[in-house]
């Protein structure tokens, strides 16, 4: 095994199932090994910042809370500026804000409006797509200020949730990498 397939089992490795969590019938995916184990790590925003690179980003935005723990290390080994997507009530001065659905109910993100803008091509980072709903509020958000959307890149996607469904069409060819699909 060489490269990616390498880079994968590594991952997937790291990544310890939790039955019932949070609540029953749901088997969480918890990647606190990977993040502990520092070759992981690593590897995992090296080829995160692969894809950054390869999109022609020039800047990351990661999505909380999780997404803030993959981002920056990738912005940084990228050479780009990372900028935090939240939910709302948490940025501090003016913000954009962007509602969406959820399965039980609705959310709401937010971003500094200041901190993107016309020419930006944005990286959406985050760990796991499950049904989509973040990453598509977080399209929706950096369009409305006005950047454009270089790609999502997802540690893991959870393929029988369909979030690939509701995420393509809003990035509009842009690309969704998953390093692992589950």
């Amino acid at each position: 095994m060489t490269g990616i397939t390498d880079v994968s089992a590594l991952l997937l490795s790291r990544i310890r199932d939790v039955a019932d969590y949070p609540e029953p019938g749901v088997m969480f995916k918890d990647i606190t090994p990977l993040l502990a184990d520092p070759a992981a790590f690593s590897a995992l925003s090296d080829a995160l910042a692969d894809i950054a690179r390869s999109t022609g980003a020039t800047k990351v935005v990661g999505l909380e809370a999780r997404g803030f723990i993959l981002g920056a290390p990738v912005a940084v080994r990228a050479g780009l500026g990372f900028i935090p997507v939240r939910k709302a009530g948490k940025l501090p001065g003016a913000t954009l804000s962007q509602a969406y659905d959820l399965e039980y109910g609705s959310a709401e993100i937010e971003v500094h409006a200041e901190d993107l803008s016309a020419g930006d091509r944005i990286l959406v980072v985050d760990d796991v797509l499950a049904t989509g709903g973040t990453a598509e509020a977080s399209i929706q958000l950096i369009r409305r200020a006005g950047a454009d959307v270089a790609g999502l890149a997802v540690l893991m996607e959870l393929g029988f949730l369909g979030g690939r469904a509701r995420v393509e069409p809003a990035l509009a060819g842009a690309p969704l990498e998953a390093l692992l699909t589950v």
